[in-house]
């Protein structure tokens, strides 16, 4: 079976359409264009492809003529992040980038000021809001941190493991984030993020040349590339995949293939926020949206691919991960462009 990609969550299209929603554009066009039937809108387990999600970006980009997708109070024109870059390959460490990267930005953003500091042996990387926080601002601040935290990632060619994550929300019931698997700090000051201060040293790698490549796929880059592939849980999806489609290996197996017990591993997934049959269920879910997206294979063949043995199973199952039925799902979206 081929890699299968994590998929992104319908409540990411809800959230990055708030800017064109609020200058009163009608998003089916731009939900089109990146082939993203409009009724899974409605269903909110519903999930869409990378590619699909990387193309959204793209249609609202090109529509807004803006970088952050209408979710401030002024636009970041087309080509800021381009500029920025061609500047940041030439800076000798991770902290020179980052200090140059959040000084440009500084320059043209209204609603937000990136800034990094440094106590002790930790470095803080803080958005302080230059006025009051909305549904919108709060989103395109994370989102800011998150494609600023993969590019930074990708000029020295490591993914920087993050030690935790500021939200200035109040706490409702997660202590783990899913996107950074490190803990959450909640009430804080301002949103942001800590890690080791000696990976400010590390060497920026990449180059002209290669930034070249870089532009030329992002945003798709900035969405896949870099997820931390040593946690546990992206460890343990690696093992689940080799077996998927026949008898999953069992939590007691991936264990003993981890070399650690099976306490220690759900002690230590859930630390990560994880749970071993949500993993299972996750893998399931995304190679069967793959097959659906991306093949004409009758759904008993999909069923069987991803480890069920009856169409009814899967169907029951597919609902419940996603809210709608996967011939429903198939229907809705057809062959992906």
């Amino acid at each position: 079976m081929t890699l299968t990609h994590h998929t992104v969550a319908i409540q990411q299209v809800h959230h990055i359409l708030m800017g064109a929603r609020h200058r009163g554009l009608d998003v089916a066009p731009l939900l089109a264009r990146a082939g993203i039937a409009a009724p899974l809108l409605e269903s909110p387990l519903a999930r869409i492809s990378q590619r699909q999600y990387a193309l959204l970006i793209h249609a609202l980009r090109r529509e807004m003529r803006d970088e952050i997708w209408g979710l401030l109070s002024s636009p970041l024109p087309p080509g800021s992040f381009g500029q920025c870059m061609r500047q940041l390959v030439r800076c000798a460490t991770l902290g020179e980038a980052m200090r140059e990267g959040f000084a440009w930005y500084h320059l043209l953003l209204n609603d937000f000021v990136p800034r990094l500091s440094v106590q002790g042996d930790s470095a803080h990387v803080q958005f302080v809001l230059r006025r009051a926080s909305d549904v919108r601002l709060d989103y395109a601040v994370k989102a800011f941190m998150l494609l600023g935290f993969n590019t930074f990632s990708w000029l020295v060619a490591r993914r920087i493991p993050v030690l935790g994550v500021d939200y200035t929300a109040e706490q409702t019931g997660m202590d783990s984030s899913r996107v950074y698997q490190v803990p959450i700090r909640y009430g804080q000051p301002h949103v942001g993020l800590w890690f080791d201060a000696r990976w400010l040293d590390l060497p920026v790698v990449q180059s002209q040349q290669s930034l070249r490549e870089f532009l030329a796929s992002s945003p798709a880059n900035l969405i896949v590339r870099y997820r931390d592939t040593s946690s546990l849980t992206e460890r343990i999806r690696r093992l689940l995949r080799k077996g998927l489609g026949a008898d999953m290996p069992s939590l007691e197996a991936v264990g003993e293939a981890l070399a650690v017990t099976p306490q220690t591993l759900r002690r230590r997934l859930r630390e990560e926020g994880r749970g071993f049959q949500q993993i299972k269920d996750e893998l399931r879910r995304d190679a069967a949206i793959d097959d659906l997206l991306h093949t004409q294979l009758p759904l008993l063949d999909i069923a069987n691919r991803v480890g069920f043995s009856e169409a009814s199973t899967f169907h029951r199952a597919f609902k419940q991960w996603t809210g709608v039925a996967p011939g429903e799902y198939r229907l809705a979206h057809g062959p992906e462009r």
